[in-house]
């Protein structure tokens, strides 16, 4: 019969074949390999993040959009009830840079001359190049409050003499179209927050709960959600809005919208939660901490919910511009936010009918911000996906 004999590797043999793999290793680049075996994964997350550009714009433009936001008294010229008589429905003021003799000169407006075109009854808006008046920058206006707390005059940008700067044109009534953007997107974009954390707190509770009990609980939070996600959103969204009373204030009237935006929104996180719970809840880390005595809730939140914390951080990232979308619409048909508060959807409201588009297209800007928001939170949420995926290089 034929044995087998043992084979010994030599300790010389192994020592070479080390020093082999290590001399095909870079030694200039071993720090940075050092680097990423020892970092944190927050720190893994952040360098992926940034290695994706179209995040990292996204972001960008948002710390803008929300910088100008709550500092809309200062970069917008007027107040949100400054009204110009005689500029309704005013198109965009031109600002120049060359004169009508083909000079340059610091940046200014021509005066506008309004007459009446008798064959269409149209307002029309000309130049009149014989008055100019100087773009200003840094100069004094209407009296309001930077954050709502700093009383201040001062405006980023303005103009010497009584034509106002119009700088997305004026709506129905003389008021500036750009600085009631600009204050509008203040209640547009900081109304995500408000209802986000509200649908996620719901979200992960419930869906939390339901997943790691199961059984009685299970069945009736499921139940609920079946419910929620069978019921249209806009017309569920409408019917809750329209609860809302008409007289309450603007302050009111936001904690209501974010409220019914809550309601509607929990559903889809808390059943995405439960899968996950259901997937987790028998591993062997989870069963030591029963064994150990810790508490269920505890269990919940220290073990089970930060196993998935990347999901739900690209959850709430994706889950704000819905939020935003959700106010435009239900201030756009009238069920949202009211007059006098001014957000994206309330200026939308101008734009209802087929006359504004075609004659005051300009009244479409507050549309173009919110797709410009949307589509940066998607951007931004992204990236933070292929970030946190563990799995992609």
């Amino acid at each position: 019969m034929a044995t087998v004999k043992e084979s010994k590797i030599d300790e010389g043999t192994l020592a070479s074949a080390d020093e082999k793999l290590l001399a095909g290793v870079d030694e200039s680049r071993e720090p940075e390999l050092e680097k990423w075996f020892t970092a944190s994964q927050g720190q893994l997350i952040w360098w992926r993040f940034k290695k994706h550009k179209m995040a990292l714009i996204g972001i960008a433009v948002l710390a803008l959009l929300y910088f100008v936001s709550m500092f809309a008294e200062f970069f917008g010229p007027y107040g949100t009830t400054q009204r110009f008589a005689a500029y309704e429905n005013a198109p965009p003021t031109r600002i120049r840079f060359r004169t009508e003799e083909g000079r340059f000169r610091s940046p200014f407006i021509y005066g506008l001359t309004r007459t009446v075109d008798r064959a269409t009854f149209r307002q029309v808006f000309t130049d009149d190049t014989s008055v100019m008046y100087d773009v200003k920058f840094f100069t004094r206006g209407e009296q309001g409050k930077i954050l709502w707390l700093i009383p201040s005059n001062l405006k980023f940008i303005g103009v010497d003499g009584d034509v106002p700067l119009l700088i997305f044109g004026a709506d129905r009534l003389g008021r500036d179209l750009f600085s009631r953007t600009l204050h509008g997107s203040r209640l547009s974009l900081f109304i995500g927050f408000g209802g986000v954390f509200l649908s996620f707190v719901l979200g992960t509770l419930l869906g939390g709960l339901s997943g790691y009990f199961g059984g009685v609980v299970d069945d009736v939070i499921q139940r609920m959600i079946d419910v929620l996600l069978s019921i249209p959103t806009i017309p569920l969204w409408m019917a809750l809005a329209a609860a809302i009373p008409r007289h309450w204030g603007v302050t009111q009237t936001y904690f209501a919208i974010t409220l019914v935006l809550a309601v509607v929104g929990w559903a889809g996180l808390a059943r995405i939660v439960r899968g996950k719970l259901l997937a987790l809840r028998e591993e062997d880390f989870v069963l030591a901490a029963r064994i150990f005595g810790s508490r269920q809730l505890y269990i919940i939140r220290r073990h089970l919910l930060p196993n998935f914390m990347s999901y739900l951080i690209v959850h709430i990232t994706l889950a704000i511009p819905a939020t935003i979308l959700g106010e435009t619409s239900l201030s756009f048909l009238g069920l949202g936010l009211q007059p006098p508060a001014v957000s994206w959807g309330v200026l939308l409201r101008d734009a209802q009918n087929i006359t504004a588009i075609a004659q005051r297209p300009w009244q479409l800007i507050p549309g173009a911000f919110v797709v410009i928001a949307v589509l940066m939170f998607s951007f931004l949420g992204d990236g933070l996906r292929d970030a946190a995926d563990p799995y992609k290089s």
